[in-house]
């Protein structure tokens, strides 16, 4: 997401959302509208690598992944659209409780969310975002950062808040520890760096 395109006094909501009829892809935060870029070629690489590792582990389980754009409506007791403030599209997400999945998108917080960052959803992603999934009560929280080769993990604490962030670099494995037994593979999914080509430097020059 770039950055806030549209502002009104009540701020806007759900049912402001499903009246937009234009191609373009937008998210609201706390009534605030941010519309989204397109994603790049090591974004969607990272998306898909991810989203099928973590696919693959729930292919026979009742948990569900998910892989943007869906939307994610965030909302305690909010029974009509025009309640709804707070309207997001994760990269990839994980939904365990069946009655979140309806047919316009998920309802409450998914189990574990995994947003890939740009320079330009860098501090979106880094505060916002992570402010509004703590607030949901999303369990787990991945930040990954494709130009560092890093993926930072949240996880949501007894009080609410998530914890201190793990670090993980282009090498490591991370095993989910509310999902036992599903390891992501960080080799896979960062695509290799450029080979460097080394050239020969050319032999000095003789002075007779």
């Amino acid at each position: 997401m770039a950055g806030a395109v549209k502002k009104k006094k009540r701020g806007y909501s759900y049912a402001d959302y499903l009246s937009w009829d234009d191609d373009k892809r937008y998210e609201i935060i706390d009534g605030e509208v941010f519309d989204m870029t397109s994603p790049s070629v090591v974004h969607q690489s990272v998306c898909g690598e991810l989203f099928r590792q973590m696919a693959n582990f729930f292919d026979d389980k009742p948990c569900k992944v998910f892989v943007a754009p869906l939307d994610v409506l965030l909302a305690k007791n909010a029974k009509k659209d025009d309640d709804i403030f707070t309207v997001v599209q994760p990269d990839v997400m994980v939904v365990c409780d069946q009655k979140k999945i309806e047919e316009r998108g998920i309802i409450g917080a998914p189990d574990l969310v995994v947003e890939i960052i740009s320079p330009s959803t860098s501090s979106k992603d880094n505060i916002i975002k992570r402010r509004i999934y703590e607030q949901a009560g999303v369990k787990e929280f991945w930040l990954v950062h494709p130009t560092d080769r890093l993926i930072r993990v949240y996880t949501l604490g007894k009080d609410g808040l998530f914890g201190r962030e793990e670090l993980y670099d282009d090498s490591a494995q991370i095993e989910i520890a509310q999902f036992a037994g599903l390891s992501v593979d960080c080799r896979r999914v960062f695509p290799p760096l450029p080979k460097i080509r080394r050239v020969k430097s050319p032999p000095p020059l003789k002075y007779e």
